[in-house]
């Protein structure tokens, strides 16, 4: 399995490489932005281990520029920066998970091991389109219609509401929803499923359309048909 490493602490970096590698993975280090974008428009990865405080190209701009360029490779940040909105600024910008520094190595491999799972399942399931009344989310083109208006989601956005329509009229709590779109570890204490909802909300239940997200109270969450 190859790893790219983007890291540009030495210290860091060394620890990194030596634990990766005795660990069965192959590890391609890049020291700032300029070198990992080099190399990930150039190469296929299985799993992209980024910093986002580097010395040219921020972290978050390569996020955005990887998934410009609709490279789905899983993105782990490993950064430093371990505020909430760090962690989910990184999120919405195209990272699979966030692990804070200082960590443990274990959790470090649990991590990778979990996103490149994830992603050959993603990878084995046939291309389809998920419907809910006149709503359609189109898995493989990551595209939105409601009706005949399309409608722009943030990455986040996007895997909230796919995984409301793979469950549709099923009531989802917010751990499962933390779970399967926020990573396993996501802090559990966060409102920010509340937020996305809402985020949601206000963009998938547009005038003149039956309102399909619901809220459950003490239960969690559901999307709702109408019209089967």
């Amino acid at each position: 399995m190859e790893l790219l490493l983007v890291e540009d602490n030495i210290r860091i970096s060394e620890f990194m490489v030596k634990g990766l590698t005795e660990s069965g993975f192959s590890v391609v280090l890049a020291e700032n932005g300029t070198d990992a974008r080099s190399l990930i428009s150039q190469r296929e990865w299985d799993l992209i281990l980024l910093d986002i405080m580097l010395p040219d190209i921020d972290g978050i701009e390569l996020l955005q520029y990887t998934r410009y360029k609709k490279i789905n490779t899983p993105i782990l940040v490993v950064s430093a920066l371990g505020e909430p909105d760090d962690k989910v600024k990184a999120l919405d910008y195209g990272a699979d998970d966030y692990l804070a520094k200082p960590f443990h190595f274990k959790e470090l491999i649990a991590r990778i091991n979990a996103l490149t799972r994830r992603a050959k399942l993603n990878y084995n399931t046939p291309s389809e389109i998920l419907e809910c009344d006149d709503l359609k989310l189109y898995i493989d083109e990551h595209r939105i219609e409601r009706g005949d208006t399309e409608i722009k989601l943030t990455l986040q956005e996007f895997k909230l509401l796919k995984i409301l329509m793979e469950n549709k009229n099923k009531v989802l709590p917010r751990s499962q929803i933390l779970d399967s779109v926020w990573g396993i570890n996501y802090d559990s204490s966060t409102n920010v499923v509340d937020v996305y909802i809402s985020y949601l909300r206000n963009k998938v239940d547009i005038e003149g359309h039956t309102k399909l997200i619901e809220t459950i109270k003490g239960r969690g969450y559901m999307i709702r048909t109408h019209n089967e």
